[in-house]
């Protein structure tokens, strides 16, 4: 199946605002299953974050673009990057709670997990305490979750949904 994708550029600034739009447009937009609403970071003058959808036809393409230009927003063909950063994506919804790594691989898009600074794969047996935010990033065309270390031997997404601000505490 080949796919179909489309960059949305609402020039938001940050990427919870980013998650929520794409999952507010997925709603909308009654996105079926194998559809994939990722972030991509665009540097330069005025950085901020873009959208891309890949959806499993083009049909769903083409009406998708309708809607979204319809709705005042900004669309253009095809991905910013490589890279982006999945929010929606086949299987996310059944990422809760805490997981084998094997579970992960078996029932969501993601294709390897890593962990940060360790050279070996964690064993498909390893925990991963979700959080119930799981955003893998696409890396030479594979779906990869970076995790790090936990408490008991388990792992935790890299990404945490709330981060703390740099400098809270001052």
């Amino acid at each position: 199946m080949t796919p179909h994708v489309l960059t949305v550029d609402p020039e938001v600034r940050d990427l919870r605002t980013a998650d929520h739009l794409l999952h507010a447009l997925a709603a909308e937009l009654a996105l079926p299953e194998g559809t994939f609403g990722c972030t991509h970071l665009v540097r330069g003058e005025r950085p901020h974050v873009a959208l891309s959808l890949t959806l499993p036809s083009e049909p769903l393409l083409r009406t998708a673009q309708e809607r979204l230009t319809a709705r005042g927003h900004e669309v253009s063909p095809g991905t910013p990057d490589t890279v982006g950063r999945a929010v929606i994506y086949p299987g996310v919804s059944s990422l809760t709670g805490t997981l084998t790594i094997a579970d992960v691989l078996t029932h969501s898009a993601i294709d390897r997990v890593t962990v940060l600074g360790a050279i070996a794969q964690p064993s498909p047996q390893t925990w991963l305490v979700t959080g119930d935010h799981v955003r893998p990033q696409w890396q030479n065309g594979e779906l990869v979750l970076t995790a790090m270390p936990a408490v008991g031997g388990a792992l935790v997404p890299f990404e945490v949904p709330d981060p703390t601000p740099c400098c809270a505490d001052h």
